[in-house]
């Protein structure tokens, strides 16, 4: 395929510190953490993380759900996003699946009044966060509407199922199902199928990822003008040393190394060179037919060196718009509205769809052709 080529918008310098905002927010976290309550929380996680049995899988799933939960108000009850609530038209649809028994994925559809009219709207199909394990669709509706008015998209909120109770492959192919339903029923659903945008973060940016790769695997990125996986869990660096990792990838570490192994995949040994898995380990010739990307990151994420890899090898695969990384903030700043770093991030994903989507170019790619003198 040809090289994309990147307008390389993007020049930020990294603090080598949390922005004051995020510092002040962890400081309350970490006080709230010495409460018996809280700290028993977290030593009773520790301890699940050590375990690998039937019982111990279940509780370790229920307390990681327990520790999401809040996030989910965080974006609810936020008048930022609240806003847009009375400026989107919202439907819904269900696409229908067999690969792991019938089972139709519930997508919630969020149209901006403005847009209601138009037949060429851009599809912004999005996979929520949460681990691959924990939280759903719903979480993220209030988001997602802000997402819908302000980046001038219309937005499909994808509840694909999560893990343990569906696995490897399964959650990324139903993502991967709205996808091609998507493309397939542009006309109807009033979008450009030119103009199909995926994305998603942190779980969700792992969902957006292995969707990629079966797009490439099957010959199909020219479905997609433009992936956004942000924040994104990538490969099993958390199974390495912890003692060459940053302390926000130390911190989370344990809790990666359960989710992956004992959670999301159907069979960790037989699956662990699986880029549909691990999409950090497609190979060099999948990464050639990789959709545009353009990859959003914070300075201080727990998953910032395997994006990071992942953004090195897709550039040199000729894949990658941007790599964006957000100075001075951490990988909750992207769903805390109240953070600067929350503003930077969102400014400069809206920046990234207006430059290589809305904007006129029809083309992101260009065939290098090399002249020699006889």
């Amino acid at each position: 395929m040809p090289r994309v080529v990147s307008k390389n918008l993007f020049h930020f310098k990294p603090t080598g510190q949390l922005d004051d905002d995020v510092k002040a927010m962890e400081d309350v976290e970490l006080a709230a953490a010495q409460s018996p309550e809280v700290m028993q929380m977290v030593e009773k996680m520790a301890e699940l993380t050590q375990k690998d049995d039937e019982e111990s899988n279940k509780e370790f799933v229920s307390l990681l759900r327990a520790v999401c939960a809040p996030y989910a108000d965080i974006i609810k009850d936020s008048p930022k996003y609240k806003d847009s609530i009375e400026k989107t038209i919202t439907s819904s649809l269900k696409v229908p699946t067999s690969h792991d028994g019938d089972f139709d994925v519930p997508v919630e559809v969020y149209t901006p009044k403005d847009l209601e009219n138009e037949t060429n709207r851009v599809a912004y199909i999005y996979a929520h966060g949460g681990g691959g394990v924990a939280m759903s669709a719903a979480d993220f509706d209030v988001l997602l509407k802000y997402y819908a008015v302000e980046l001038n998209v219309v937005v499909f909120n994808v509840d694909y199922r999560i893990a343990p109770e569906t696995r490897c492959p399964n959650n990324v192919k139903d993502f991967h199902e709205v996808i091609q339903y998507v493309s397939k029923n542009a006309e109807s659903l009033g979008v450009d199928p030119a103009k199909i945008v995926i994305a998603g973060d942190s779980g969700g940016g792992y969902i957006c990822l292995g969707s990629m790769v079966m797009l490439a695997q099957n010959d199909e990125s020219h479905l997609v003008r433009l992936a956004i996986p942000g924040v994104p869990m990538v490969d099993d660096y958390c199974f390495s040393d912890p003692l060459a990792m940053t302390l926000e990838e130390r911190g989370s570490a344990g809790v990666m190394r359960k989710a992956w192994k004992y959670c999301i995949a159907a069979d960790f040994e037989q699956q662990k060179t699986d880029p549909l898995l691990f999409p950090g380990k497609a190979s060099e010739e999948l990464l050639e037919k990789f959709p545009p990307t353009a990859i959003m990151e914070c300075e201080f994420d727990q998953f910032i060196t395997e994006a990071t890899r992942l953004a090195h090898r897709l550039r040199r695969a000729g894949r990658l718009l941007e790599f964006v990384v957000v100075p001075g903030a951490g990988h909750a700043s992207s769903l805390t509205p109240e953070l600067k770093s929350n503003e930077v991030f969102f400014d400069s994903l809206k920046t990234v769809v207006n430059e290589y989507v809305h904007a006129n170019n029809t083309e992101l790619t260009v065939a290098i052709n090399y002249e020699f003198d006889n």
